[in-house]
């Protein structure tokens, strides 16, 4: 039972691709080829011969093709257990098939191409599921094929053995074919649900993976697959490194997402989901050290993404090979879509740095969903940054060279936890996140502690005389662009950026206070901005 000779096979697909290989090497093993309808044509048109499923089943195909595989012989010759039934087999003539090759109708296909209902119904497959289930079913003397992609191995297999296919291929081809009807059946369900004007939705993930643990040490984890989504997560490339924790994996997607859609050469140092450091350069050396110094205390034990390919130069501020460990900087993860051999070699010195290849310039896919308590949410991905730019005040204020400075800032607040405010700079060409407030209930406390941070991080940065410290700091904070990711319901915030001297605020707007908020500005000297988005992250 381990290997079975695969003697007849029946071949009946939508999608021809590398059709004529895969039936060439089950004749070449003297295997009876059935087959059906436009499948049959081109495998004679090969030169293959077939035997046509009207022969088989004794009926010829009727109603338009909506009857040719389903039979009694047929789904006999699939289901009958070799051993225990062989009698009853040949006492009825069944004479046994050893393997289906069969992809269904392309039901999705021509969903995606907005097919009319009707062209849908012809397009929902019975005879295929049918008879890939009652192969499935009796695997242990039956393969299903279902996959294009698995057509060269299965190749491979039956020359390299004799024609004949291993219990494990034929279990594993057993997975793989319940998987695809299961989810034919469901892409047919929500499809059928939308006509009746029903919203619903079935997820299919695959290949879950044991994490290292979870949110915490007690906790186990799992990582998921979706089937069929494009550059997906789980594909990612860990190069080096130990294992990954459901933590790490939550902050590889905030360094991804906060990258992905810059400009110029970027870099994103992640903390709590947080991008505590993010800077765009045009040079990717300078980007890593201006988000370093984004928050410098915060970055250790941090996740680090690029937009680019790394290269030594860049890598080498982290100092890991630095004699004075109390130097080197600590980080869990480096990720970016390639490494130079330079600079892997490099990082590598860290024996537990993972080090993760993905294409963070991909766009995303589908929608945001969120999973509890046996409910799900969904929505659109946050992916237009404003849709106005509007100045509000009352001073003369040229926003066209300000809005580099501003799409950079919002793209970074839409990555950070709400309530949230920053500070933004330009320091010559590069773009900054120089100060966060993030995941507050009070948005008053947020906009204290994002100048907090920018004041901090330019003290530490200054290295002028101490007498000019102040005036720098109050002139850097002047240059730079506060951004909240929501309306100020008040002016306390706008009181409280004057006195560290902020000179721009940049919010969506919508307050029933806006006037009063405007006002403030306008008293104080302060230009405002609304964008008419609002950027809440939960």
């Amino acid at each position: 039972m381990n290997n079975i000779r695969i003697k007849r096979a029946l071949l009946s697909v939508s999608d021809k691709t590398n059709l004529i290989p895969l039936a060439k090497a089950l004749a070449e093993q003297g295997c009876q080829i059935i087959s059906t309808g436009g499948t049959g044509r081109q495998l004679k048109a090969a030169g293959i011969s077939i035997i046509d499923i009207s022969v088989v089943t004794g009926n010829p195909e009727a109603f338009g093709g909506r009857m040719k595989t389903i039979s009694f012989n047929i789904e006999s010759a699939l289901l009958f257990d070799r051993v225990r039934d062989a009698e009853e087999a040949a006492a009825l003539n069944i004479e046994p098939i050893d393997m289906v090759v069969c992809n269904l109708y392309p039901f999705k296909k021509v969903l995606d191409a907005g097919a009319e209902f009707d062209t849908l119904i012809e397009n929902i497959d019975i005879g295929g599921p049918t008879m890939l289930r009652a192969a499935a079913k009796n695997f242990k003397y039956v393969a299903t094929l279902t996959d294009v992609n698995d057509y060269p191995e299965i190749i491979a297999e039956l020359q390299s053995n004799e024609g004949a296919l291993s219990l494990a291929t034929r279990k594993k081809l057993m997975r793989k074919t319940f998987n695809h009807t299961a989810s034919y059946d469901a892409t047919i369900a929500v499809a059928m649900d939308a006509d009746a004007n029903i919203a619903s939705k079935r997820l299919h993930f695959t290949g879950g993976k044991s994490l290292r643990y979870g949110e915490n040490s007690h906790q186990s984890a799992r990582f998921y697959q979706e089937v069929d989504a494009p550059n997906s997560l789980y594909n990612m490339k860990v190069l080096h490194g130990k294992a990954l924790s459901f933590n790490n994996i939550m902050d590889i997607n905030g360094a991804i997402e906060s990258v992905r859609s810059l400009n110029r050469k970027a870099c994103s140092v992640i903390k709590h989901n947080n991008p505590c450091g993010l800077c765009e350069s045009d040079e990717q050396a300078q980007a890593l050290k201006l988000a370093w110094q984004g928050d410098p205390i915060s970055a250790f034990g941090s996740i680090i993404a690029f937009n680019t390919t790394v290269d030594l130069a860049t890598v080498t501020f982290l100092q890991l090979n630095n004699p004075k460990k109390r130097l080197r900087k600590f980080v869990e993860v480096v990720l970016a879509p390639k490494f130079t051999p330079q600079a892997l070699e490099y990082l590598r010195f860290h024996k537990n740095l993972r080090l993760i290849e993905y294409d963070v310039n991909v766009p995303r896919t589908g929608n945001d969903l969120r999973y509890f308590n046996g409910a799900l949410l969904e929505q659109d991905l946050d992916s237009q940054l404003h849709n106005k730019m509007d100045v509000v005040t009352a001073a003369d204020f040229d926003i066209s060279t300000k809005t580099p400075l501003v799409e950079f800032g919002l793209k970074a607040i839409s990555n950070i936890k709400s309530n949230a405010i920053i500070l933004v700079r330009m320091v010559g060409n590069t773009l900054q996140l120089l100060g966060m407030g993030a995941g507050q209930p009070n948005r008053l406390v947020a906009t204290k502690l994002a100048l907090d941070k920018a004041t901090d991080n330019l003290t530490k940065m200054f290295t002028g005389s101490v007498d000019d410290l102040e005036m720098h700091i109050k002139t850097q904070i002047g240059e730079s662009i506060l951004i909240s990711d929501a309306f100020f319901p008040f002016a306390d915030n706008v009181e409280l950026a004057a006195t560290y001297g902020v000179k721009t605020i940049v919010q969506p707007g919508g307050s029933i206070r806006d006037k009063s908020v405007i006002a403030k500005c306008n008293e104080l000297g302060i230009n405002m901005i609304f964008t008419g988005l609002r950027h809440f992250k939960h």
